[in-house]
């Protein structure tokens, strides 16, 4: 059975249709991304990025439909990104 990647592995919520802003540097159109602001990933991303960092931000897990490939969107709040979420 194929793994359905627009679900969170971290905590198994469906993922949102994310639009690419314009001026990035990714190919993709969309990516799928988790807007679950109880997502263990999203929660201890704080943590991890302010003591290793020492910057306040997180991220998101991403799937990129085009590659195929998983990774983190960084976020500097909580509603960084969800302005570009497509119903």
């Amino acid at each position: 059975m194929q793994e359905d990647k627009t679900i969170c592995p971290h905590c198994n919520q469906a993922m949102k249709k994310w639009r690419i802003p314009p001026l990035s540097t990714w190919s993709a159109e969309y990516f799928y991304v988790c807007f679950n602001d109880a997502c263990a990933y999203y929660v201890k991303g704080w943590q991890h990025m302010q003591r290793s960092t020492e910057v306040v931000c997180s991220y998101r897990h991403r799937y990129d439909p085009d590659s195929g490939m998983c990774g983190p969107l960084p976020v500097w709040s909580p509603d960084a990104g969800k302005d570009q979420i497509i119903e």
